[in-house]
C-alpha cells in the first residue's frame, strides 16, 4: 500500500519546486501526490495534469471526489465543460468519463466524503454572486458539514490570515503568495496543518487567493 504524507499528525508543505510528475498507470495523466493512502483506490489528495485531447476511461468514486480546476478546461462525459475556477463534488460511488481537449490542471481529493452524501455540487468561484464578506473576510463558500468546512478566501496586500487548526486544516495558494516569518509559500504551493496546530501566514504585496478545508482530519 503506497503512503504518502500519511501521518496526519505532521505538518507538511509542498511547493512547486517540490513537485515530482509521475504517470497514472495506463499514461493518461500525471498526478503530483501531496498525500495518499492506498494504491489505485486510494485515500488521496493530488493535483492532476490532463495533456490535451486526453481521455481517461470510465470509473467509479467510492466515498466521492472532490475537484478545483487549477488551469484549462476539465470535462466530464463529453459535455459537461468546467473551466479554471469551478468546483466540483462527485459524490460517494458516482461515475464519469473525464477528458480535457485543451489541456487542464487541477486539484483532486478522492474518498475523503461520507457516504451519505449523494448529490452532486458545482460551483463557478468566478462568479461574483457566489463570494461573500464574513467580518471582513472575502470568502467563497463551497461545502460545509459536521466533519469539514471548505472555501475559498482572497486576502488583499499584507492581510494576516491567523487560525488555530482545532481538527486540521489545508491550504493550497491559487494566485499570489503567503509570507511567515520564516519562508514564503508561492502559487502552487499545499499546507498541510494538523489537529490544534496555531499558524500566522500574510499576503504578499500582491495579495493571495486560497483553497481552505478545515474540520476534516
Amino acid at each position: 500500500m503506497k503512503m504518502i504524507n500519511a501521518d496526519f499528525s505532521k505538518k507538511v508543505i509542498i511547493k512547486p519546486d517540490d513537485y515530482a510528475w509521475l504517470p497514472s498507470p495506463n499514461g493518461e495523466v500525471e498526478r503530483m501526490m501531496l498525500d495518499r493512502i492506498g494504491d489505485e483506490k486510494a485515500r488521496a489528495t493530488s493535483l492532476v495534469k490532463y495533456a490535451p485531447k486526453t481521455v481517461f476511461p470510465e470509473h467509479s468514486h467510492p466515498l466521492g471526489e472532490e475537484l478545483f480546476i487549477l488551469s484549462g478546461t476539465f470535462t466530464e462525459n463529453g459535455e459537461q465543460h468546467y473551466p479554471k475556477g469551478w468546483y466540483i463534488r462527485n459524490p460517494h460511488n458516482s461515475k464519469h468519463i473525464p477528458s480535457s481537449n485543451e489541456g487542464a490542471l487541477i486539484f483532486v481529493k478522492l474518498m475523503q466524503m461520507g457516504e451519505n452524501e449523494t448529490e452532486k455540487l458545482v460551483i463557478d468561484t468566478n462568479n461574483p454572486d457566489n463570494w461573500i464578506v464574513v467580518e471582513g473576510r472575502t470568502i467563497c463558500p463551497l461545502f460545509s458539514s459536521l466533519t469539514e468546512n471548505t472555501y475559498l478566501e482572497k486576502l488583499s496586500a499584507q492581510d494576516v490570515l491567523q487560525q488555530q487548526s482545532v481538527s486540521g486544516l489545508e491550504i493550497l495558494v491559487i494566485q499570489g503568495e503567503l509570507l511567515n516569518d520564516d519562508d514564503h509559500y508561492p502559487e502552487g504551493t499545499w499546507i498541510r496543518f494538523p489537529a490544534d496546530a496555531t499558524h500566522t501566514l500574510i499576503a504578499s504585496d500582491a495579495g493571495a487567493e486560497l483553497y481552505i478545508k478545515s474540520g476534516h482530519l
